[in-house]
């Protein structure tokens, strides 16, 4: 016995509760009051007393000897130590039959609890802590049916009514329910508690007794223990309702859960969850960045019913919770996608640079291109680099998932051979020189080729550049030295026109370095126009003045003529008359004297005088004659008369 009071001359440890202190003050106090009494009233009946004393003790004793007294965070564990036996294969007994008794003793004196007929165990309340879970293990109870692996809940008070276990049919070994933190009072008769103190003897690990926290960028991926198989043809068992999150085990399998991984999440928080029945993996959160979308192919869900109409015929898409391509795409965010039962394929919804040349863009989709290698006309093969430029609109995303599976499918089913035959084919058409010249033409006729081709996988093309072109190093030998003479003669050019610009140059610059001289002659020159311009101002005054006095003095001069001329005429008109007199007095004279002295006589006359008049002379000075001597000697005497002194000839 583990009780304070002192019986029978039993020690038993000291005990703290109510009851026990109740019946230790009343044992004290009838001591002291049966002392009292006795010790008075002993001396007037002490004749009698002596029998009855011993009546009254026996009976005390046998009182005593069925007294238990339970303490407050106790329970009396009663085992009957004689009566019917149990039922085969019974552990505890419900009807009174010898052994472990259903009920435990609560806190409290009990009575009738004969020592020879009943032993009881005092035993600890059962204390799970906050945040911690206890797991039971039945070991009595009806067996499990049905290939369960935990034994079913039934309603019994948390396991603390071992009778409504066993009578409601509570089932032998693991238990689905569990204890979660608080006080309990078990029958460890009947019910083994796991907890982190002897979790390893039941092959559990002590941190699985905790309860589970999903942090808030994870979620829970849950994978049950216990329940229906899942039926064929699925991967994970369908979500129910009603288990508030796989904490009511019972629930859930009553409402058909399935066995094995589950579509069912679990979100950010705190959860109790039986170990032996459910494991959660924790795993990231699936992470939509901005400028994609996250195109779902989920393996569970209702049969798909295809949504894509009939002008789609190369994939099905589905309404969101069945099997297949969602037709609704998740935006940028976080969400709660179990990864194991779907798949989110990311699909950038900006401008996708695809280059097949020797750099990888960060989206990694070009990383197993390379230059596109051609052959032309002429014969001659050489690469070509290439980046084309798509977008992928939000809502044809899944389209597009849909018909190839994944963006690299799409890179490398259907961008890869599009670009790449299209500059194939393009290039056997013309030589490497004509493809070099008509790169810009070749561009634009790729773009309109390869939009044409990607329009079709619901894929919008924006651009189609060509980059780097390696033609022959034979040919561009050719070429290079080509264009080397071309450039030394533009350079030839350049300096030529440098000098013209330096002598221009240096023109202005003489010119500027003048500019003092030059500014000196305008100003110079303004004067003198100013000059001239007063002179010119003064010569027109001078030439009106010198008009009106010429007009003055033409009109003097004109009278003054007009006067003369008339003064002229009327004396030549005198004059006239005079000549005419003497005309006609020498015309009478004549005809007087050529009457007188005879025509040819009158004339000598006339002309001898007139010859004298002039003084004419009629005899030379020198007269040459022709007679005998000679023509010398007339000469010579005329050269001598001629050197004689003119008075020598006068006559």
């Amino acid at each position: 016995m583990a009780c304070g009071i002192q019986l029978m001359n039993v020690d038993v440890e000291p005990c703290v509760c109510g009851a026990c202190a109740l019946v230790l003050a009343l044992h004290d106090a009838g001591r002291t009051l049966v002392r009292e009494i006795a010790m008075s009233w002993f001396a007037e009946h002490a004749g009698w007393l002596v029998g009855g004393g011993v009546v009254l003790l026996s009976a005390l004793g046998v009182a005593l000897a069925g007294l238990v007294v339970v303490r407050e965070h106790e329970s009396g564990l009663v085992v009957k130590t004689f009566g019917a036996p149990l039922p085969s294969g019974g552990l505890v007994a419900l009807n009174g039959e010898a052994g472990y008794q259903a009920e435990l003793l609560p806190p409290g004196v009990h009575l009738g609890l004969w020592f020879w007929k009943y032993r009881v165990t005092k035993v600890p309340q059962l204390k799970v802590r906050p945040q911690e879970l206890a797991l039971v293990v039945a070991n009595d109870g009806a067996p499990m049916t049905g290939g369960r692996v935990l034994g079913k809940e039934v309603p019994c008070g948390d396991f603390q009514d071992a009778r409504a276990f066993l009578v409601g049919g509570g089932e032998k070994g693991r238990q689905l329910g569990f204890l979660t933190a608080g006080s309990y009072r078990i029958n460890p008769a009947l019910f083994s508690v796991v907890t982190k103190a002897n979790a390893a003897h039941f092959g559990v690990r002590p941190d699985e007794l905790e309860v589970t926290q999903v942090a808030p960028d994870r979620v829970g991926i849950v994978t049950t223990l216990d329940g229906r198989p899942i039926p064929s043809g699925d991967v994970a068992g369908a979500p129910v309702q009603g288990h508030a999150g796989f904490q009511r085990g019972q629930a859930f399998i009553d409402a058909g859960g399935c066995r094995g991984l589950q579509e069912a999440v679990l979100l950010s928080g705190s959860w109790n969850l039986n170990p032996w029945f459910v494991r959660v993996e924790q795993l990231p959160m699936t992470e939509i960045p901005i400028g994609y979308v996250g195109v779902v192919v989920s393996y569970v869900g209702h049969e798909h019913v295809d949504v894509s109409g009939a002008d789609f015929k190369h994939g099905d898409l589905v309404e969101r919770g069945h099997k297949g391509v969602w037709v609704e795409p998740l935006l940028p965010g976080k969400h709660a996608v179990n990864p194991k039962v779907m798949k989110v394929e990311l699909v950038p919804t900006t401008n996708i640079v695809l280059n097949w040349a020797h750099r990888v863009e960060q989206h990694k989709y070009d990383e197993k291109l390379a230059p596109i290698t051609v052959r032309s006309k002429d014969g001659f093969s050489f690469p070509i680099e290439v980046s084309q430029i798509i977008h992928i609109g939000m809502k044809q995303a899944p389209r597009v998932i849909s018909r190839v599976g994944s963006m690299q499918n799409l890179v490398d089913h259907v961008l890869q051979p599009t670009v790449a035959n299209y500059f194939r084919n393009s290039a056997q058409q013309v030589t490497v020189l004509e493809f070099l010249s008509a790169r810009t033409a070749r561009q634009v006729e790729a773009f309109d080729a390869i939009a044409e081709g990607l329009h079709a996988y619901d894929v919008e093309c924006l651009d189609t550049l060509i980059g780097d072109i390696q033609p022959p190093a034979d040919l561009m030998k050719t070429q290079t030295d080509r264009k080397i003479a071309e450039e030394l003669q533009r350079t030839y050019d350049v300096q030529r026109e440098a000098q013209v610009k330096r002598q221009e140059l240096e023109r202005e610059t003489a010119v500027a370095n003048m500019q003092g001289e030059v500014v000196r002659s305008e100003q110079t020159v303004r004067i003198s126009e100013r000059t001239a311009q007063s002179v010119a101002e003064t010569a027109k005054g001078d030439a009106q003045r010198t008009r009106l006095a010429a007009d003055a003095e033409a009109h003097a001069t004109r009278q003054r003529a007009e006067a003369q001329a008339h003064a002229t005429r009327v004396a030549g008109d005198a004059q006239a008359q005079a000549l005419k007199a003497t005309g006609e007095a020498k015309a009478l004279a004549y005809k007087e004297g050529v009457a007188a002295l005879g025509a040819q006589a009158f004339t000598s006359v006339e002309l001898a005088e007139t010859l004298a008049k002039h003084h004419v002379k009629l005899v030379p000075d020198i007269a040459v004659g022709g007679d005998g001597g000679g023509g010398a000697t007339g000469l010579a005497t005329a050269l001598v008369a001629r050197l004689l002194p003119a008075p020598l000839t006068q006559p």
